[in-house]
């Protein structure tokens, strides 16, 4: 079965293939590249993505939108691509969820949200079995220092009224490796900017290495 995976390389959605792959499903990674601050999703490094389909193995496919018109080109997209169903790595958003689900209803395709509500299991075993970045920052009590740094420091803070999975929009992240990729990323070069206010992390280099 042909599964569409909403996947912007973070953990959420690298976690989601990782589902995906293990209920032996036929992921086909989709990446929508929207406008900068997009509401509904990722924007940071969305090109570095390419490296982790190489390291998935997986087919991946671009879909460059705008808020205003990402639904009609994502339906389209999933229509020619004859996916039986969709998974987003949605957790805590009911906008993000409902938004999906409705598409899924309009193509007459089931939708799948395996990591919903599962935050206390997902912290630990993101962590454990993860290679995570913080790449972007946009919140009271985050600052410049995170960025490109590991997911487990910003955990380690325990900022207050900051969600330890940035499911509130607080922060976006970027996997380099984990037990499902074929190939490890390597970060060689970071470009770190910060307002005052909310930074990110982009990605200026990066390669493919072995893992043994």
């Amino acid at each position: 079965m042909r599964l569409a995976i909403l996947f912007s390389g973070g953990k959420d959605s690298c976690f989601a293939t990782f589902w995906a792959l293990y209920q032996g499903f036929e992921p086909v990674l989709v990446t929508v590249e929207p406008e900068e601050y997009s509401m509904m999703f990722h924007h940071p490094n969305i090109k570095t993505t390419k490296l982790q389909a190489k390291a998935l193995g997986l087919k991946q496919v671009f879909v460059k939108a705008s808020d205003k018109d990402w639904e009609a080109k994502l339906k389209t997209t999933l229509t020619k691509l004859k996916t039986q169903g969709i998974v987003t790595g949605a957790i805590a958003s009911e906008y993000q969820r409902r938004r999906i689900e409705n598409i899924g209803e309009e193509l007459g395709i089931p939708t799948y949200c395996p990591l919903w509500h599962k935050e206390e299991t997902l912290i630990g075993e993101m962590l454990d079995y993860m290679e995570i970045y913080v790449t972007a920052v946009s919140a009271e009590g985050l600052g410049p220092e995170l960025l490109g740094r590991p997911l487990s420091e910003l955990i380690k803070k325990k900022v207050p009224g900051i969600h330890p999975l940035l499911e509130g929009g607080e922060g976006e992240t970027f996997v380099c490796d984990a037990p499902f990729f074929q190939k490890r990323i390597e970060i060689t070069e970071w470009k770190k900017s910060w307002d005052g206010v909310r930074g990110v992390a982009e990605i200026k280099s990066a390669c493919l290495r072995d893992k043994w």
